[in-house]
């Protein structure tokens, strides 16, 4: 297997982000130990820069999102947004720019046509739960942990909201949101969170073990059924099932769906063309 090892950003020698393709499996790991793996305005504008070109590869089929460090991500960078309090508007075009730039790294991860899975090792707190909640899939270790706690400085999980409100129930995403506290990687996948819960030393190999399993499907009948998944669960009943007939009589229509068919009906291995 030939890994071929991307660096980005400016802030450590490594870079706050770090990505290594694996065949058709793109890799990226959060990279700032340090600082918890907080998701400053530089780690933001590359993972949404990687999410770009993820999406546009004709050669990646699914990702990972993983992190180095104890911390999976604790969320928004509080020291780099409190520095900000002594601008001349005291903050708050900074405040907007971080809040939109999170917004859109979130909806283009849902929005990209491949794959993206979350493997959470350590605690996922706030934005942190929210790249995890906005993940197509994820895998935690046992001893994960996760919570919404703004409400613990004033500042209410709003953003995380979006994403944790289409995850988990209203109820449970409530109780997240107003109590603050700390949820077990048990509960996570009991609540709708995260898929799977295996030991920690685990977790990116499960990870992996799922984009494999991925990157074998049609790349083309995964793009369509992603994005037909997340346009129909918005939509009020009979027109969820308009939209997935719609697009059912489209995939039909590919060359890979037409392979598939005769694969089934002649009991062999499908030859993708992702066409």
């Amino acid at each position: 297997m030939t890994l071929t090892t991307i660096s980005a950003g400016t802030e450590n020698n490594e870079g706050v982000l770090l990505r290594e393709d694996r065949g058709p499996i793109a890799l990226l790991t959060l990279n700032r130990p340090e600082m918890r793996n907080s998701l400053s305005e530089e780690l933001l504008e590359v993972l949404q820069t990687q999410i770009d070109d993820i999406s546009v590869s004709s050669a990646i089929k699914a990702a990972v999102i993983n992190a180095n460090g104890q911390i999976y991500s604790s969320g928004h960078d509080i020291r780099e947004m409190k520095s900000h309090r002594n601008d001349a508007d005291g903050g708050l075009g900074f405040y907007e720019k971080i809040f939109k730039l999170s917004s859109k790294l979130m909806t283009s991860i849902v929005r990209c046509p491949k794959p993206v899975i979350a493997a959470v090792t350590g605690t996922a707190t706030a934005a942190g739960s929210q790249l995890v909640a906005s993940c197509d899939l994820a895998v935690a270790g046992t001893d994960s942990q996760f919570c919404t706690p703004g409400v613990h400085i004033g500042l209410f999980c709003s953003t995380p909201m979006v994403a944790l409100s289409r995850n988990v129930g209203r109820k449970r995403a409530m109780e997240m949101l107003l109590l603050g506290e700390m949820i077990d990687a048990d509960d996570a996948a009991a609540y709708g969170l995260i898929n799977r819960v295996v030991a920690p030393q685990k977790v990116l190999m499960e990870a992996l073990a799922m984009a494999e399993k991925i990157a074998e499907k049609s790349s083309t009948t995964i793009a369509i059924g992603k994005s037909t998944f997340y346009r129909q669960v918005e939509e009020p009943l009979g027109e969820a099932y308009d939209t997935a007939a719609e697009a059912m009589a489209a995939n039909m229509m590919i060359a890979d769906a037409e392979e598939g068919l005769d694969a089934f009906l002649e009991k062999r291995t499908p030859e993708w063309r992702d066409a």
